[in-house]
């Protein structure tokens, strides 16, 4: 019997040193988790026997269980190296068009030639289908979830309609007559300003207004603004006719009045055009042949399309300061090619593009189990579910329990390098102590044949 039990601690110092050096080859697995060998001793007794003088029967490795602890985070400078900070698992498929589902905390990821993003055993990750615009999630069912596939593009390009400009036009700057305003000569105007504008197929088109002071107001608060498309000039829809030049291709202008505190106020003053309207809004006629008939956009672009330039009241004045331009936007955009991607502590991906777009593409999918310990052991730093493990519960990023995701970070082996040493040591004289034990058993045994 005694070689029994010691053949029994020779087995689980083994089974614990095997342990030991699975744990110690993975101490850099990004993502791996540490295993500790658990033992129960072996006791047998009849069932009348005294358990007062029974003696066990050895030991038996009862289970190998993982240790989920948190890694420490490793930084780095790639957007696709993604951590976990607190608890959850990453929600993978094994391959394309699976309905299978593996868990790992490992989050180096890559895209491959398909533009899906997956790990370098080649699984895809998983996220929730998201709202582009704002990024909330559709749904949060891990039977919902879908691959995580960049775009190349950002879709097709919008014509500009609108350009919202905020700008101070300097009150103490000389009136000038408005029939001598030549675009080529800048003593005939005051100030200027340009912004990229689009058209229906995403080519981009400068957009220029000039500012002249009118000598001629009696307020001294007006100022006319002519307006031009890649150097040709654009007439204003019921626009101002008085220094309108066809053939020197002067356009009629808008024009612009300020109280006399300077302010843009919504109901005696703001922008003007014939007949005097308050309004914010200044829009060109068509820019195609049957409008201002731009060069442009004679090439089978939309023809029609008109872009109104809206003055913001609260950052258009008329100050006794340098001319400045306050704001400056267009709503228009050309098709766009991917550039990067962003991804929130929430799990939020968003895919930027060269147009200035961005879009969110999903949301990184994290799932936790009542029972981390029971999931089965699949390779490459990957866990399924099992009966022990029960469902997986899917969840976003910050909510509950899950913890927060970490854009360029790994999260690393939590193997405690020094602690497995140490373990190793113990191991190898449990070994030692055991196989003593086997030599002692068989010296007695050699004695007792020996007995004449």
């Amino acid at each position: 019997m005694s070689f029994n039990t010691a053949l029994s601690g020779l087995n689980a110092a083994q089974s614990e040193l095997e342990v030991l050096s699975n744990n110690i080859a993975n101490v850099s697995t990004a993502g791996f988790k540490g295993s500790r060998a658990e033992f129960g001793d072996i006791f047998a007794s009849s069932a009348f026997g005294g358990g007062s003088t029974a003696i066990g029967n050895g030991t038996l490795l009862q289970s190998v269980s993982q240790q989920f602890t948190q890694g420490n985070m490793n930084f780095t400078s790639n957007t696709l190296d993604i951590a976990i900070s607190g608890e959850g698992f990453f929600v993978m498929a094994p391959n394309q068009g699976s309905s299978e589902r593996v868990f790992t905390r490992a989050g180096a990821f890559g895209v491959d030639a398909n533009g899906n993003v997956v790990n370098t055993s080649g699984q895809l990750l998983q996220v929730f289908p998201v709202n582009e615009n704002d990024g909330t999630v559709q749904s949060t069912s891990l039977s919902s979830t879908e691959n995580l596939r960049l775009p190349e593009s950002a879709g097709v390009p919008q014509q500009t309609a609108a350009v919202t400009l905020g700008v101070n036009l300097p009150s103490d700057t000389a009136g000038l007559n408005i029939t001598d305003f030549r675009p080529n000569d800048n003593t005939t105007y005051s100030s200027s300003t340009s912004v990229n504008v689009f058209d229906s197929q995403g080519e981009s088109h400068v957009a220029t207004v000039y500012y002249v002071k009118d000598v001629a107001s009696a307020t001294g608060n007006q100022w006319h603004m002519f307006h031009y498309i890649d150097n040709e000039p654009v007439d204003i829809v019921g626009g101002d006719t008085t220094a309108q030049n066809v053939p020197l291709g002067i356009p009629s202008s808008a024009v612009i009045e300020f109280e006399s505190n300077g302010l843009f106020n919504p109901t005696t003053g703001g922008a003007v055009v014939n007949p005097v309207v308050p309004t914010t809004g200044i829009t060109t006629v068509a820019l195609g042949p049957t409008g201002a008939n731009l060069t442009e956009w004679q090439a089978g672009v939309d023809g029609d399309q008109q872009i109104t330039f809206n003055y913001d009241r609260a950052s258009t004045t008329q100050f006794a300061s340098a001319f400045t331009v306050n704001a400056l936007s267009q709503d228009g955009f050309a098709i766009g090619r991917l550039t990067g991607l962003d991804v929130s502590d929430t799990g939020v991906i968003r895919a930027t593009y060269t147009n200035g777009q961005s879009t969110a593409v999903g949301k990184i999918a994290l799932a936790r189990f009542p029972n981390s310990q029971g999931l089965s052991q699949v390779g490459n730093t990957s866990w399924s579910q099992t009966t022990n493990s029960g469902e997986a519960l899917p969840g976003e990023s910050g909510t509950g329990t899950f913890g927060l995701i970490r854009s360029g970070a790994l999260e690393q082996s939590n193997v405690d390098l020094t602690a497995e040493l140490v373990g190793l040591i113990t191991a190898q004289r449990n070994f030692q102590a055991n196989a003593k034990s086997i030599e002692t058993a068989n010296a007695i045994t050699q004695t007792i044949l020996q007995i004449r």
